[in-house]
């Protein structure tokens, strides 16, 4: 998918698309057992100040979202599934003031409500622009799964959690993520570091 630069909206600092970017993504439903090593590696993103891009629609992307944004240089792409609105500036205000937060958006702001169609449309542009991708976990044949097939995620390197539920992933290739030991502690191996 070529979306042409001009047809993007956004709201904030545009240099952060210079950076490598990891693209989050999460299935809506997922495994309580995901969510401690999920926020480990949320602690090591906003430790080491890697720029995320995500939709941060599902429960588990929300609340990363929400830890990263509490990082004073943590850059993130928060790319919509709608139009931008007015007020995301009074919500935002600081954090696209500081230059470390970016609102992506495909649609016109009078696109108000996310649809399967524009979550699509908005996951084929995350995986466009983003270098690599964390999915710490994603149902079998689920939107996710496709978006890995499609030739847009193409070659990009993928991690995952090194968890008996993502067997099925690791097996297709998928790389297993393992803490960096960023955090001073000893992390239970989980593969090969990145």
């Amino acid at each position: 998918m070529q979306i042409d630069p001009e047809e993007i909206r956004s709201s904030g600092n545009l240099a952060l698309l210079r950076q490598r970017k990891t693209a989050f993504f999460c299935s809506r439903e997922y495994p309580a057992e995901i969510e401690r090593l999920t926020y480990l590696w949320a602690l090591e993103q906003r430790y080491m100040q890697r720029c995320i891009i995500s939709g941060f629609h599902s429960k588990l992307e929300q609340t990363v979202f929400r830890y990263l944004l509490q990082g004073s240089r943590q850059p993130i792409v928060y790319t919509l599934g709608r139009g931008i609105q007015a007020n995301i500036r009074l919500e935002y205000g600081p954090e696209i003031e500081a230059g470390r937060l970016l609102f992506l958006s495909p649609f016109e702001s009078t696109v108000r409500t996310i649809t399967p169609e524009t979550a699509e449309i908005r996951n084929l542009l995350i995986a466009d622009l983003a270098d690599e991708f964390f999915i710490p976990y994603l149902q079998p044949g689920g939107n996710l799964d496709q978006l890995l097939a499609h030739p847009i995620a193409q070659g990009k390197p993928v991690y995952t959690l090194n968890i008996a539920l993502n067997r099925p992933l690791l097996k297709r290739g998928i790389r297993p993520w393992l803490p960096m030991g960023v955090l001073g502690r000893h992390t239970a191996p989980q593969a090969a570091r990145r």
